[in-house]
């Protein structure tokens, strides 16, 4: 792979769903239009990936999150937009996650580069929509209670 960056990124997401409707990042300024992304981000050194992920959240929309279980976790070969391009490897981990009842959808205090707003999206309109990355699609559609319990916790 060309222009590999030597680091592996790890990265904790929040799958929040709630009333048949999905939690999403919505992001603008691509060379290709607008994308939606889950909330979450890069773990930090000294940090677990639950406190990347509630310090992620806080940050990108604005509320505490209550984490459950691990869903997910994949490899992700993600193109940078740098000059020469490069592309950086992440693991992803994605963790079931809510929100507080009386949330309503808005920017964290340090939202993501590209973050216009967070929208609760019907989770049948996602093979419709433009959801970065285009792998998650098919993946976010399923009924999070179908997910296996893959996380083991911290291992001493």
């Amino acid at each position: 792979m060309e222009n590999l960056l030597p680091e592996i990124r790890n990265a904790a997401r929040a799958l929040i769903v709630r009333d048949d409707r999905i939690l999403l990042l919505r992001k603008e300024g691509y060379s290709d239009g607008e994308r939606f992304a889950l909330p979450g981000g890069g773990q930090d050194p000294g940090e677990t990936l639950q406190q990347a992920l509630l310090r992620e959240c806080r940050e990108e929309i604005g509320t505490q999150v209550l984490i459950h279980d691990l869903l997910h976790v994949a490899d992700y070969f993600k193109v940078r937009d740098t000059e020469p391009p490069s592309t950086r490897h992440l693991v992803e981990f994605l963790f079931r996650c809510e929100v507080p009842d009386s949330y309503a959808p808005m920017n964290g205090e340090h939202p993501d580069k590209h973050q216009v707003e967070v929208v609760w999206a019907p989770l049948d309109t996602l093979p419709d929509m433009p959801i970065f990355p285009r792998s998650l699609a098919q993946f976010l559609g399923q009924s999070p209670g179908a997910f296996p319990h893959v996380y083991m916790g911290v291992i001493d």
